[in-house]
């Protein structure tokens, strides 16, 4: 059998490993400083809890997890035979990985309310899995990192998550990403404006695969779900809208001047880009996108996208939106709440790209002790013990083997110094420490060569 993993999945590198461990601790840091705590939620949850919140192309891509024993033969054999094929799978599987943070997020709250202090803020950052076709920047299994509140209709919290947003690029050393913003309350008017209220969940589904598919792909789509020729002639300039995001709203009031709910959109959409613009957004853009529809059904309010700096080969890094009844579907009515989700591994993958990554980001050995057999070994292990106690790291080779293997290893392992602690360097009480970029050696007394590390390394 040939190693191999699924398609979509990764295996990383102890070097891979520490450069995800240094974003995770970036995003930590922003997320705690502002306030936001962090919870866990198991890998899978009831197929039940994810159904029907992502709309029909979500639920497509949610991977679900075949049932086993007994309940395998519950599987609804009757439904296949009527070719019901959704029953039949349904019947198959009770539970299914998670497809995001949020909806897991939302059960949570509903679940737990009676121990969180409203409003609540949290986040997570957590592997989630989707079925879609893996690409550049697109894999089955990915990390989300989310950022929410529930239980509050400030639009300020809008503003914080743009504040969020920007601080997390700042300290990456991402310039140049463009936050875009909408408001599905504008998208509800435009439906409204052109005769097809009743096709609001088609019209935004379209409109979000602009990116994807062009503006020729959109109206093709708009036109097999039975919009009218004038409908799409009335929205085709909406694509285009030009200027500052204050110019845009001004344009967007006057075309949706007889919808109440699209011009409370556009009262939303002010409110958080003037006081994102007084409070400054930190080498960040921030723009409004009246084509950015972010398809998922449970998005009420502002909703929100991140493109990453021009002249990088990548999709969104992030996004996000105010829901107002997610937490309804399980039984709690009346919490809005709103959130926003960094994609990990696309932000991985732009710092990869512009050379971000700082030099120092793996954590490997400082210090590599050589063994020279038993009789220094002991001795070698105790002053390495020393070290670590010092906080710095430390090892021994573990085979008495040829002085250039473990001259090679340390090499590869791009482990600074090495130590020498031979019989003969032992009956003076020293040791020999060679420093492996220079080349250069010095002889140090046992007594002070942790004060020697401590002043090369601390």
């Amino acid at each position: 059998m040939k190693p191999s993993i699924p398609k979509g999945t990764r295996d990383f590198s102890s070097l891979e490993v520490a450069k995800r461990n240094y974003l995770k601790g970036i995003l930590q840091t922003a997320f705690e400083s502002a306030g936001f705590e962090p919870i866990e939620t198991p890998s899978f949850e009831k197929a039940e809890t994810l159904l029907g919140k992502y709309g029909e192309e979500g639920d497509r891509l949610i991977f679900k997890i075949l049932s086993n024993g007994e309940k395998l033969k519950k599987a609804d054999i009757t439904a296949l035979e009527e070719n019901r094929l959704g029953a039949f799978s349904s019947s198959l599987s009770e539970k299914a990985l998670r497809y995001d943070l949020t909806v897991p997020f939302a059960r949570f709250v509903v679940q737990h309310q009676n121990d969180l202090v409203f409003p609540f803020k949290r986040y997570q950052i957590q592997p989630v899995w989707r079925a879609d076709r893996p690409q550049h920047g697109r894999f089955q299994e990915f990390f989300q990192c989310d950022a929410d509140v529930v239980g509050s209709t400030s639009l300020w919290q809008e503003v914080e998550l743009c504040q969020l947003y920007s601080s997390v690029f700042a300290a990456l050393g991402i310039k140049g990403a463009t936050i875009k913003i909408n408001n599905r309350k504008i998208l509800a008017g435009i439906a409204e404006v052109i005769g097809a209220q009743e096709k609001l969940i088609d019209f935004t589904v379209a409109l979000d695969k602009l990116d994807k598919i062009g503006f020729d792909g959109v109206v093709k789509e708009l036109k097999e779900k039975n919009f009218t020729a004038d409908a799409i002639e009335r929205i085709t300039p909406l694509i285009s809208l030009a200027g500052s995001a204050h110019d845009r709203l001004s344009q967007l009031e006057e075309f949706l001047s007889d919808s109440e709910i699209g011009k409370k959109g556009i009262e939303e959409l002010r409110f958080v880009v003037s006081r994102s613009e007084a409070l400054g957004i930190k080498g960040t853009a921030l723009s409004v996108d009246v084509t950015l529809a972010r398809g998922l059904n449970y998005y009420t309010g502002c909703i929100f996208e991140v493109s990453p700096p021009e002249g990088v080969k990548m999709g969104s890094i992030g996004g996000g939106g105010r829901y107002d009844d997610l937490t309804a579907g399980f039984g709690m009515k009346n919490m809005s709440g709103v959130g926003i989700s960094f994609g990990f591994d696309r932000i991985y993958l732009v710092l990869e790209e512009l050379g971000l990554f700082p030099a120092s980001v793996q954590a490997q050995s400082q210090i590599l002790f050589l063994n020279f057999g038993d009789s220094t070994a002991l001795k070698s292990n105790q002053l390495i013990a020393s070290l670590r106690d010092n906080g710095l790291r430390a090892e021994f080779y573990p085979d008495a083997v040829k002085m250039k293997k473990q001259l090679s290893y340390a090499n590869q392992k791009h482990i600074p110094w090495v130590v020498l602690l031979g019989e003969e360097e032992l009956s003076r009480d020293e040791v020999v420490i060679k420093n492996m970029k220079s080349g250069e050696q010095f002889v140090q007394p046992l007594s002070g060569f942790q004060q020697f590390f401590i002043s090369q390394l601390a």
